[in-house]
């Protein structure tokens, strides 16, 4: 089907078949949100890109692949491999350890809690998040609902053999899309940001393997370890030392 096809296709959904795509599109995604909060155990490796515009509109994908490993309410594990970082996080549900390995330097907060608190304290204190974190929320459909202002139901897409539910949803900040798996088990396969806000709408997304629940999940490495005589740093002197873009990348307006 050729583009103008496409378009004018999508352009004939009549009102009464979009009100129903866009309800099925929330319940796939609640129904998602739901299965993720109520596994106690979960694991999952994960291929990620992060798009960076140049100031010459240079388009420049910078790629990681990792490892997530949890047991609710309060342990998480994560590690993340790129070019230019190579770091692990370590939560024992009252300590949070993030290490780069690169580096050989650690950062050590006090964050007793949940999951969900220590995506918070990441976030404010950190400035940074595990990957794809509000997806690992115990209430991801509310938090990724808010400012939503148009839903689809694209129908059906295949993601590393996994036959999936497409989805796609617009705030005014950003467009995101999300793939979610079939069947029992609605899993998220793929997931996508669109930034409207930087010319060039520069992209991040992640696509999940291997992923696993229960007594499949693999799960451990909770607790940090300094195997590596590591140096330890301040939270305020993190910035710039286990950064997500290269030392020679600067940051623009």
């Amino acid at each position: 089907m050729s583009a103008p096809a496409l378009i004018l296709v999508l352009g004939m959904t009549g009102p009464t078949a979009v009100a129903a795509d866009e309800a099925d599109a929330k319940s796939i995604l609640k129904s998602m949100s739901d299965y993720i909060a109520s596994q106690d155990a979960v694991s999952f490796g994960y291929d990620a890109s992060l798009e960076v515009i140049t100031k010459d509109d240079q388009r420049l994908a910078l790629v990681s692949s990792g490892t997530v490993s949890l047991n609710r309410p309060g342990n998480i594990h994560t590690t993340r491999s790129g070019g230019f970082a190579d770091t692990e996080t370590f939560f024992d549900g009252k300590t949070l350890t993030l290490l780069g390995k690169t580096a050989n330097m650690y950062v050590q907060v006090d964050a007793p809690g949940s999951i969900d608190d220590l995506i918070d304290t990441m976030k404010t204190k950190l400035d940074r998040s595990p990957p794809a974190a509000h997806l690992l929320l115990s209430d991801s459909y509310d938090q990724m609902m808010q400012g939503v202002t148009d839903v689809k139901d694209l129908g059906s897409g295949v993601i590393g053999g996994v036959e999936c539910d497409f989805l796609a949803f617009r705030t005014d900040e950003v467009d995101w899309q999300i793939w979610i798996a079939h069947g029992d088990r609605p899993y998220p396969c793929r997931y996508v940001v669109t930034s409207k806000d930087i010319a060039g709408g520069p992209q991040y997304s992640i696509q999940f393997n291997n992923w696993m629940t229960g007594s499949d999940a693999e799960t451990g490495g909770f607790v940090f370890e300094n195997t590596t005589s590591a140096t330890q740093i301040d939270a305020a002197d993190l910035a710039g030392k286990m950064s997500e873009l290269p030392g020679h990348f600067k940051t623009g307006e």
